[in-house]
């Protein structure tokens, strides 16, 4: 039995070790596909460019040395640019807010609809999580551009194109949030009457809900930086007054340093709130 038990014992360790040897072998064929693939792309991206990229490099800093020495010579208009771009500033937040409100309100519907045991549908749940993926695979700047060559520039726009994207963001996350709640109460509301609508309102919502909204925070950070991305192709926003800045080059170069500090300032501001209010959701009051 002692021989038998060894052998076994040898057998699986063989085995393990010669799924390692394998699993490492792969990982470094894939390594040298990417630096492969890394290597030829620089390549291809070096000639396309106006400029190489290895001459530039000692120039890297160029760009920010210049704006720092204006900003600090004209320090004393800092507070006024400020000012002047703090409206800008509360339409891209409003732009993140309204983007990611009505995203988490789809991605709610769309991550019920491709939930095993949840879906009134099964068999569609395929065709909601293929419409997840595309809507998670379209970048917002593509998807804004389309849309400000439709409606024109502004914030709406940005506001659609985020929002677009937050769908298949927070939806796939809310799906998986769904598929570890407990059934049981689902199913007993079921067994007495209760809707689709009910069942999800009642026996869902209050397990999965601080998980939703922990996410759904964590989305509005990541659609105020892409609120102020967007500014760039004239959707609106802080971005588009950095926009404006910058394409001026020399002599506004104090204006854009404003927007960068207000632009940091409220990311950090908004990363600490969101930090905060996540860990309360997640360990109480006590942490």
């Amino acid at each position: 039995m002692a021989d038998i038990s060894a052998a076994s014992l040898d057998a699986t360790r063989d085995h393990y070790l010669a799924l390692t040897r394998q699993r490492r072998l792969y990982g470094g064929i894939m390594l040298l596909v990417f630096i492969l693939l890394m290597a030829s792309g620089f390549a291809i991206a070096n000639d396309r460019n106006a400029g190489g990229f290895l001459p530039g490099l000692p120039h890297i800093l160029d760009f920010p040395s210049d704006l720092i020495a204006e900003a600090w010579t004209k320090r004393a208009n800092l507070p006024g640019h400020l000012r002047d771009a703090f409206p800008a500033l509360i339409e891209t937040i409003n732009i993140a807010a309204v983007s990611t409100l009505f995203g988490g309100l789809f991605a709610i519907l769309f991550s019920t609809l491709s939930t095993r045991g949840l879906a009134p549908f099964p068999r569609l749940i395929p065709v909601f999580r293929r419409i997840m993926d595309l809507m998670r695979a379209i970048p917002e700047i593509v998807t804004a551009l389309v849309l400000i060559f439709v409606l024109g520039g502004g914030p709406l726009p940005a506001a659609i194109a985020i929002a677009f994207h937050t769908v298949g963001a927070l939806g796939k996350l809310f799906a998986e949030v769904n598929e570890n709640a407990d059934l049981k109460p689902i199913e007993g509301l079921a067994s007495v009457g209760a809707t689709w609508s009910q069942r999800i309102l009642f026996g869902l919502v209050p397990q999965v809900a601080p998980n939703w909204l922990s996410y759904a925070l964590l989305r509005f950070e990541i659609n105020i930086r892409a609120s102020a991305i967007l500014g760039f192709v004239g959707a609106g926003g802080i971005g588009y007054e950095l926009k404006n800045a910058i394409s001026w080059g020399q002599g506004k170069f104090d204006e854009a340093a404003a927007v960068f500090i207000l632009l940091f300032l409220t990311i950090v501001f908004f990363d600490q709130l969101s930090s905060y209010v996540r860990n309360r959701l997640t360990y109480g009051a006590g942490k």
